[in-house]
């Protein structure tokens, strides 16, 4: 194993494997001794990427988002005429608004893209803009991306190391065990998810070169007014972005799309001369898409992650016909199997019949006369029998005293109605409270505070909020209680300590789940800004306990890093430093 230092903003030459160079189509090459074609072994390796994408930055599940994604997506795919690869189109829960595309077809848009309220046309652009990526394989062509997807696909060995400045990487003694290994004065190998985070934000957050924006950027907006769309989307695009993004050119959009100005006076100039076509059936597309996912992911092993993307990838390109039924029925029965091998008492009945009810309802949209709707009808049936049968059995458990927290969860799930409600979220914010789950803990005493049937338990509940109140320290649980409207009073308090706690905060865990919990408070840019503060601080103790020789703390301070705060300068410094094992 050789390492290479990997300085900031530089390429990495010469480390291309045949499988990412390669630029002839997929059927044209000879397979490779693992059996699987070159083009087999690109999409493999976006796969793992895809998957890490959505673990760390997480999926944003928004079933009418992601419809319209696809709609919109298909349709400029279509006329690009490509189909090397089989494009999906996956959402990313980033507030931040970006897009970015992997090599082998797997685009991805954040929830802040999409918040900031597009245009159909603008959104048009944008997908084409990341397709023409793919097709014209920018993702391929730039080393430093190559290198680091070829990184992501070593099935037995994923690592990085975060070295110091001056380390000589050269140097490579042998462990015990007689594997490559890099000495502790020089940094630390780090395995797993902490390797696939330094590198995800790499591959997918690095800026193209002026030459690909721009071919990306005329292709893009062709295909989109060839789709049925205005030729001025890309206009439309950029202006919304240049009026609602903060001026920090930093992160986002701004560092990963650069060249903005420019590109804005192009894009005018190109639509002027770009004729709107007429819009066109996608079915046949979208099928073949489904299918090219199934044949490509038949390689995943039954039940892993892979497998799961490929199912929800598959379904997701084309949600109409018998595949597409046999797919979400699939899923359904997946999730009921895992519910019923739990003991009775444990089993979240509620969760499984709100999955029933959103397939039922797409399923009713998209094909009225499916007969998968008699199928699903009944299975909900059947389980919300099953749900109703228990329930005298949990009364009795609740009568009793004798339980813990998982019951009182699955109770409030399954039995929502029920009158013992505001006793049970009563007790299941005690609990919460007793083991610092301050924000779960208000949101129970919320719950049994404002249900109908209240009574005493939701004056008891409202005494232990102001009980609480004054000693929260997590924003989520303040931010929770300054949303409520029942106590104006305790609402004003909870905002008062919100206020003060924003800059002053000292967990990292906590800011980032106040960021996630509440986008839209007017605390957000300070909560963000103290976030960045501790996780320079975090890696500052990097510095120090590497210097030291203890890696075992310095990991963890790096999985704090990249796991709560990957778009601070910290995680950036981290993937400056970074030197990855080829």
């Amino acid at each position: 194993m050789r390492l290479v230092k990997v300085p900031a903003r530089s390429f990495v030459a010469g480390l291309l494997l045949v499988a990412l160079a390669a630029t002839a189509a997929p059927a044209a090459v000879p397979p490779t001794p693992t059996g699987r074609t070159p083009a087999e072994e690109l999409f493999d390796k976006s796969l793992k990427a895809t998957i890490e994408a959505l673990r760390v930055y997480g999926r944003w599940d928004d079933p009418e988002q992601q419809r319209r994604v696809n709609e919109i997506g298909y349709r400029v795919v279509q006329e690009s005429g490509f189909r090397d690869y089989p494009i999906t189109f996956g959402l990313i829960d980033m507030p931040e608004p970006n897009a970015f595309a992997l090599p082998a077809g797997q685009i991805f848009v954040t929830r802040g893209m999409l918040a900031l309220g597009l245009a159909d046309d603008d959104l048009a652009a944008l997908l084409g803009h990341e397709l023409a990526h793919v097709v014209h394989r920018h993702g391929v062509k730039i080393e430093r991306r190559a290198t680091l997807l070829n990184i992501l696909g070593q099935a037995l060995m994923l690592g990085v190391m975060i070295g110091a400045s001056n380390s000589d990487p050269e140097y490579i003694p042998r462990d015990p065990l007689g594997r490559d290994r890099v000495p502790d004065s020089q940094g630390e190998l780090i395995y797993g998810s902490y390797a696939a985070s330094l590198i995800l934000s790499e591959l997918l957050l690095r800026s193209y070169s002026r030459e690909f924006e721009d071919e990306a950027d005329e292709d893009g907006q062709r295909w989109a007014a060839a789709a049925g769309f205005s030729p001025q989307g890309a206009v439309g695009l950029m202006e919304a972005l240049g009026s609602r993004l903060p001026e920090s050119r930093e992160y986002g959009y701004w560092r990963t799309h650069p060249f903005f100005a420019q590109r804005l006076v192009a894009a005018r100039a190109r639509g002027a001369g770009i004729t709107r076509g007429e819009e066109k059936e996608t079915a046949e597309l979208r099928s073949w898409t489904q299918q090219r996912i199934l044949d490509l992911g038949e390689a995943q092993a039954s039940g892993s992650d892979g497998a799961l993307w490929i199912e929800s990838a598959a379904l997701a390109s084309w949600p109409r016909g018998t595949e597409a039924d046999r797919l979400r029925l699939a899923r359904v029965h997946r999730q009921r199997d895992a519910t019923l091998e739990r003991i009775p008492l444990d089993r979240d009945y509620g969760a499984l019949l709100i999955r029933l009810d959103a397939e039922l309802a797409e399923v009713a949209t998209l094909t009225p006369d499916a007969e998968l709707l008699g199928t699903l009808r009944e299975e909900r049936t059947a389980l919300a029998r099953q749900a109703a049968e228990l329930y005298p059995t949990a009364q009795r458990t609740w009568q009793g005293g004798v339980f813990q927290t998982p019951f009182l969860e699955t109770f409030l799930s399954n039995w929502p109605e029920a009158p013992e409600v505001p006793e049970v979220a009563l007790a299941l914010g005690e609990a919460y409270g007793r083991t610092a789950r301050q924000a779960d803990a208000v949101a129970m005493f919320l719950r049994a505070a404002d249900h109908p049937q209240a009574g005493a338990a939701g004056e008891r509940a409202m005494r232990g909020l102001r009980i609480l109140a004054p000693g929260l320290d997590q924003l989520a649980a303040l931010g929770e209680l300054a949303a409520q409207q029942r106590d104006p009073e305790l609402a004003l308090l909870a905002e008062g300590r919100l206020a003060a706690l924003a800059d002053t905060y000292g967990d990292l865990v906590g800011g980032a789940t106040f960021l996630a919990r509440f986008p839209d408070s007017p605390h957000v840019e300070t909560v963000a800004a103290r976030l960045n503060v501790l996780a320079e601080n975090l890696y500052g103790e990097v510095l120090l306990y590497q210097s030291v020789g203890d890696h075992v703390r310095a990991i963890d301070r790096i999985q704090k890093i990249l796991t709560h705060a990957p778009a601070s300068p910290a995680a950036q410094k981290l993937l400056d430093r970074a030197v990855l094992p080829t």
